[in-house]
């Protein structure tokens, strides 16, 4: 994950452009003023056919958008459209706009984005909207002002309160605790995180102090050494909160050959089949996430709801997701995926993804 669950949890964030550009400027012009009055959604419009579609995640090659974007790409084809993928190869904060604007002049239909930074990118979105595109963000959000629904994993703060939860477990509410957090300017970490902290000041987690957030900028070797820095600089460190894909795998790794294996409790996001072999040696004992495939397959679903008209992002709305069934747009436009789950020994192997 970015993260991925990343499983109870809530929020995160990419996103759905929808093109429906001309030829000239006046054309264009009068396809973006049609966009911005079309106010008025029809739940029983079709879906229209042939919809491009492209997913934009936060980096290409990451395991946790390589599922989420399958998943799309399903269902895409389930409703006889056509997908692409496209990004960086980096998170920063601005690695995404060039291939918003490329999309953009692409004349696609729709963009599914999941934002390396919620305000960086919002420039680029908004005359992808203005040309008559559509954009959804899944996994991490944009400015509300830069697209019009955001698919959610689950609710923030069930992500963030359920991780210090977890781990609280694990050390008997007591000890100095990190978290290792993908890229700074991260909207869905940064609100975990947020809810994390608040978590930690009720009086249960007195005995619990958390002494640093790290940053891996979702890169599995920055990930690896933030680690590693984490345990030399607090050798009495109990545990580490990692919600994100990338940070937690690299970090189970670490520890797994260290001789903090079974000694510093790790948790966090992260995906059955990268860490079912560090649950099933002792170096993790639970984890959360959400199926990322459901995510990727919800968004292509809200962003062709958008380019057919059965929705426009406001709250109240409804529209169906194929094999997830009827969905409702929510406060602010946000459509939740659902709850995460647990994984542990006991259930890991009931899963493949």
């Amino acid at each position: 994950m970015s993260a991925i669950p990343k499983l109870t949890a809530l929020v995160a964030a990419a996103a759905l452009l929808t093109a429906c550009g001309g030829t000239t400027k006046d054309d264009a012009k009068s396809e973006a003023t049609a966009s911005k009055g079309n106010t008025t959604a029809d739940p029983n419009a079709p879906l229209k056919a042939g919809l491009k579609i492209a997913f934009l995640p936060k980096q290409i090659n990451n395991p946790y958008f390589t599922i989420a974007n399958k998943g799309g790409a399903d269902a895409v084809t389930a409703f006889k459209g056509q997908s692409k993928e496209t990004g960086p190869s980096d998170a920063s904060a601005s690695s995404q706009v060039s291939y918003i604007n490329t999309l953009t002049q692409q004349k696609q239909d729709v963009i599914v984005i999941s934002a390396n930074d919620a305000n960086a990118v919002v420039p680029a979105l908004k005359n992808a909207r203005n040309a008559g595109i559509k954009v959804v963000t899944y996994d991490s959000d944009a400015a509300p002002d830069g697209r019009d629904v955001f698919i959610n994993q689950a609710s923030p703060e069930d992500i963030g309160r359920s991780q210090v939860k977890v781990l609280a477990q694990q050390i008997g509410n007591k000890g100095k605790i990190a978290i290792l957090s993908a890229t700074p300017n991260a909207t869905n970490q940064n609100t975990w995180i947020d809810f994390m902290k608040d978590e930690l000041k009720k009086p249960e987690y007195s005995g619990m102090e958390l002494v640093k957030v790290a940053y891996g900028n979702d890169d599995d070797q920055k990930s690896f050494t933030e680690t590693q820095g984490l345990l030399k600089s607090y050798p009495d460190l109990k545990g580490i909160i990692s919600p994100t894909t990338v940070g937690i795998a690299a970090a189970a790794r670490y520890l797994s050959g260290s001789a903090s294996k079974g000694k510093v409790a790790l948790t966090g996001l992260g995906t059955p089949n990268q860490m079912r072999k560090f649950v099933k040696d002792g170096t993790v004992k639970e984890f959360e996430l959400w199926n990322p495939a459901d995510l990727g397959y919800l968004a292509a679903y809200a962003g062709g709801a958008l380019a057919s008209g059965q929705i426009t992002g406001k709250q109240g709305e409804t529209f169906q997701a194929g094999k997830l069934g009827a969905r409702t747009v929510g406060k602010d436009g946000v459509v939740v995926l659902g709850p995460p789950t647990v994984f542990n020994a006991a259930n890991i192997d009931q899963f493949d993804f």
